[in-house]
């Protein structure tokens, strides 16, 4: 049986972080980060694009679990909505598919300083913090699980989500 990892959490959270070292520990694993299927310069969000993108990480997903050389696809993304999982997995053919749906979190604070850290790196642009503590929120709503990073290592929330 084949195992989906969908990792969602607000930006900031370490969702890629996580899902690098998750797809690194995973036998037979491929990883897909929804923003690869965004990456239009400049970012504008119509319903076009949003429709494209849906369409390129559906077609993407659906390519690696009909691919025999994978057992386990890893992917993460900014999943801040029930709705965007269901239209995810609404998409996909899931026969002998094991799905695991995470949601990263931390505490606001946490969140504060993990962004920072980005926006002084020259990541992220300093808007992304209200943006992120917006979405905090939406996540308890959701049907997945819910993981508290705020005090685990990158590692020690891969390993949480594989057991």
């Amino acid at each position: 049986m084949k195992t989906l990892y969908l990792i969602g959490g607000p930006m900031g959270v370490g969702k890629t972080t996580v899902a690098r070292l998750l797809s690194r520990q995973l036998p037979r694993c491929a990883f897909l980060d929804g923003d690869w299927c965004w990456n239009i310069h400049p970012f504008t969000t119509t319903d076009e694009t949003k429709a494209l993108v849906m369409d390129n990480i559906v077609h993407m997903l659906n390519g690696y679990l009909h691919c025999t050389a994978v057992d386990h696809v890893v992917f993460c993304w900014v999943m801040h909505q029930q709705s965007i999982l269901d239209e995810i997995t609404a998409h996909l053919d899931l026969h002998g598919v094991k799905v695991v749906p995470v949601s990263l979190l931390c505490s606001e604070e946490e969140l504060r300083l993990r962004l920072q850290r980005d926006i002084d790196a020259g990541l992220r642009q300093g808007d992304v913090i209200p943006r992120a503590l917006e979405r905090l929120s939406h996540y308890a709503s959701m049907r997945t699980c819910k993981l508290d990073t705020t005090a685990l290592t990158p590692e020690d929330t891969m390993h949480c989500i594989m057991d």
